[in-house]
């Protein structure tokens, strides 16, 4: 972990310039391995395809995590955050540690479990507003919440709230800022 200074710019982090060139690279091979690459257009209405594969990926949110490295989640965490990025305005960012300030390393493969070595989405010039797209795709996941509510979250529910406004209290280790 290293300590991010004052002149840290977190959309130019070398990491994540370099894995953001990775992925929009792969990209059409990604989608090529789907049965729905001819749909996936970058629209918000898009993202809806990604719902049951992702659920035939992973059965918890933990798997999700765990596999955060496979190719398929990869490309995943990519289009979601690139539908953020062209219909809300948001912009890719590697940022510290909300409660260290350190910043951890990037996919960081070999943590057993990590909250934040993946890249996020946000408001620029805004570092209360960001979004990690692993996290959007973690929620799916989950059928109810940790006082046992019913939950049915789908990616396109989560574009439409994406910092869960309708909700009292987010916890930001969750993702949501």
């Amino acid at each position: 972990m290293t300590e991010a200074d004052e002149t840290y710019d977190p959309t130019r982090h070398p990491d994540l310039l370099a894995w953001l060139a990775e992925r929009e690279g792969a990209h059409a091979a990604w989608a090529a391995q789907t049965s729905f690459a001819d749909v996936l257009d970058f629209s918000p209405a898009s993202l809806a395809i990604l719902d049951d594969p992702i659920r035939e990926t992973a059965n918890s949110m933990e798997e999700i995590t765990d596999r955060r490295m496979t190719p398929f989640v990869q490309g995943a965490i990519w289009y979601v955050g690139e539908v953020f990025c062209r219909h809300k305005g948001m912009v890719w960012k590697y940022i510290p540690d909300l409660v260290s300030g350190q910043l951890e390393p990037f996919f960081n493969a070999g943590a057993e479990t990590s909250a934040l070595d993946h890249p996020c989405v946000g408001a620029p010039g805004d570092p209360d507003s960001y979004v990690y797209p692993v996290n959007a795709i973690r929620r799916i996941l989950l059928t109810e919440d940790e006082v046992g509510n019913k939950v049915d979250d789908s990616l396109p529910s989560i574009f439409a709230d994406p910092f869960g406004e309708d909700d009292e209290e987010m916890d930001p280790s969750a993702g949501w800022g």
